[in-house]
């Protein structure tokens, strides 16, 4: 038995049409499934739990196949109550499929879900960990309800300007248009140049799980990241790893916004590092404080901003099927 969460929202209101397209595959092999089409924000996150917590012990580790953007796959991933109860797939129909990025995925869809199906490859990731120390108003406009207090991740999350950008193109036209086109991956550069602009830069104070601390005078942003991209195609950690239970930090401090603007292109070839006020580290677990909130997303999904962060790499927790 599959299950399948879809999103037919994805690619502009596509993933429904995919989906039909693809559906052939359970049918054609006699494999028993079940598919459910979310109905909007969270919804993914409620099908996951169901899903688990209807089964019975003979049916564990069940199989989950998400298809969707970056931002349903993390829904799906909030959902799971229990990490040694799910295997996941994941086909990738969104505007950014930075979580894909990383894993050698076939172009074709048909392809990908077939070689899921078949199921001789199963990988271990690391997810990340994301605990509010506070959560204070606004929370983003397309969050309709109080956030939850702890939020996992596979790709990246970030404080600050990314985070800003990733709020901003969640409710933007501009993310509509470009994805009728098949340009939905400039989105995230476009709205970036527009928030780099106006982006506040302020103090900060950083904890490394080994006691360490830095206080950043003037800081832009944070990306704790698993996978190396985040933003469509933002290489901001080069030499990541999916499996060594660290993040890779990028953390931009003071920068004038003419050189941030310099910087912003070389970083979709991890250029970025070249430049003065531009620093990484690798860590198993941070804490950031902030002197005033900010924006915070976990794989481009913004529901809050807060002043107070913790994060915490979880190692090859996620069994995906790939």
């Amino acid at each position: 038995m599959y299950y399948c969460i879809i999103n037919p929202s994805a690619r502009s209101g596509k993933g429904k049409d995919i989906w039909t397209g693809l559906e052939y595959k359970f049918i054609s092999a006699g494999i028993e499934y079940t598919p459910v089409f979310t109905e909007g924000p969270g919804h993914a996150s409620k099908l996951m739990t169901q899903f688990i917590t209807s089964a019975s012990e003979e049916e564990y580790p069940i199989k989950v196949i998400v298809l969707g953007g970056d931002g349903t796959l993390n829904e799906a991933i909030n959902g799971i109550t229990d990490f040694e109860k799910v295997i996941v797939g994941y086909v990738p129909l969104g505007s950014s499929n930075d979580f894909s990025r990383d894993l050698n995925y076939p172009k074709e869809y048909d392809d990908l879900l077939e070689r899921i199906i078949d199921g001789k490859v199963i990988r271990t990731l690391d997810i990340g960990k994301l605990t509010y120390g506070s959560m204070t108003k606004p929370i983003s406009r397309l969050c309709k309800t109080t956030p939850d207090k702890v939020r996992y991740f596979g790709v990246s999350s970030g404080i600050g300007f990314d985070a800003a950008v990733c709020e901003e193109a969640l409710s933007s036209g501009t993310k509509n248009f470009l994805n009728k086109l098949g340009l939905g991956k400039l989105t995230y550069g476009i709205i970036a140049v527009k928030q780099l602009i106006k982006a506040d830069k302020i103090p900060c104070d950083i904890e490394f799980e080994n006691g360490k601390q830095i206080h950043l005078s003037h800081f832009l942003f944070i990306a704790s990241m698993i996978h190396r991209y985040e933003g469509g195609g933002f290489n901001f950690a080069p030499k990541a790893s999916l499996t060594d239970g660290k993040f890779d930090l990028c953390i931009v401090g003071d920068m004038k916004r003419a050189k941030m603007m310099l910087a912003l292109p070389f970083s979709f070839f991890g250029l970025h590092y070249y430049f003065k006020g531009v620093y990484k580290y690798r860590t198993s677990r941070i804490r950031i404080k902030t002197m005033l909130p900010m924006w915070v997303h976990t794989d481009g999904e913004v529901s809050v901003k807060s002043d107070d962060i913790t994060l915490e790499c979880l190692k090859q927790k996620l069994r995906l099927m790939t």
